[in-house]
């Protein structure tokens, strides 16, 4: 495809001055360039300052930016960024690259300055997908208890609220129960939120195209409560106790309170994320260059 006929929708999260002036100059290159733009309102907001005259449109919602039948994302800030990204592309299947701007980037890998080279690589179909399974949470009897974004992509967790004392989090699996954890909280992960927070508790670095989800417990207060790996077709459900009467879900960023002891069903979504990747991309190479994976002197 011509880049005449690329039509790409642009997301991102505050940014410094710095980074807007960057920005709107990458706005006006695209424009010129003949990409057709559409940028997400609050972002559009925090360039206008910075753009004397463009010709993009702008959307606000999942529903418009799946009317305005984009060819690609471009989330440019970090790896939040595209996690908040994701819920704007659901199951729209619109492909999505993440641009870092920010300090790890292990999803959003590419750099700033190569962004209008992956643009016109992908306008080429110089690229590849590469297809990332997604969370879908919801409580039993309570149909749109997280709203119309009920999903997550890195992972869910249930979590303590307003209390220093631990929780009680009944877990069965497949209908099987598994144990109660008594811990500061829970975590199901995807592979691709396997490098994220269930990494700083203990969990293990999964590969993205695995067919599996990591259970990983945050601070347990067992000797014998490790991570585990199951099956992703597997059906999860949680009941959570504490001293509070409350407790928090967040599906990625996304925080909901919840009264204890209703169930939570975890299960795989029904669709997945698009992520546009090139041949130089690889998980392996991201894992030893961003996480120093076997970091040795003698290698």
């Amino acid at each position: 495809m011509s880049n005449e006929r690329v039509k790409i929708a642009l997301y991102s999260l505050q940014l410094s001055e710095t980074d807007l002036v960057f920005l709107a100059d990458l706005v006006l290159e695209l424009e010129r360039i003949g990409y057709t733009l559409s940028v997400e309102a609050e972002f559009a907001s925090s360039l206008a300052p910075h753009l004397p005259s463009t010709h993009f449109t702008v959307f606000t919602s999942a529903a418009e930016l799946k009317k305005m039948k984009a060819d690609l994302m471009l989330s440019i800030g970090g790896d939040g960024t595209m996690l908040r990204a994701a819920t704007f592309i659901g199951d729209s299947e619109l492909p999505l690259i993440g641009v870092n701007l920010g300090r790890l980037g292990f999803l959003a890998t590419l750099q700033r300055e190569n962004v209008v080279e992956a643009l016109e690589r992908f306008s080429s179909g110089n690229y590849r997908v590469e297809e990332r399974s997604l969370l879908q949470a919801q409580l039993k009897g309570e149909s749109g208890a997280f709203g119309k974004i009920d999903y997550a992509l890195n992972e869910v967790a249930v979590s303590r609220k307003d209390t220093t004392s631990m929780i009680t989090i009944e877990t069965w699996l497949d209908g099987v129960y598994l144990t109660t954890y008594w811990a500061d909280g829970l975590l199901i992960a995807t592979p691709t939120g396997s490098t994220g927070y269930s990494l700083s508790c203990g969990g293990p670095v999964v590969s993205p195209h695995s067919s599996s989800l990591v259970v990983t417990p945050v601070a347990p207060h067992h000797l014998n409560a490790r991570p585990l790996i199951i099956e992703d077709r597997t059906e999860i459900r949680l009941k959570v106790d504490s001293r509070e009467p409350q407790h928090l879900v967040s599906l990625d960023s996304r925080i909901s309170t919840v009264e204890n002891g209703q169930e939570l069903c975890i299960r795989k979504a029904p669709f997945v994320l698009k992520l546009v990747v090139f041949e130089e991309d690889h998980f392996f190479q991201t894992l030893r260059e961003k996480l120093l994976w076997g970091e040795d002197k003698r290698n």
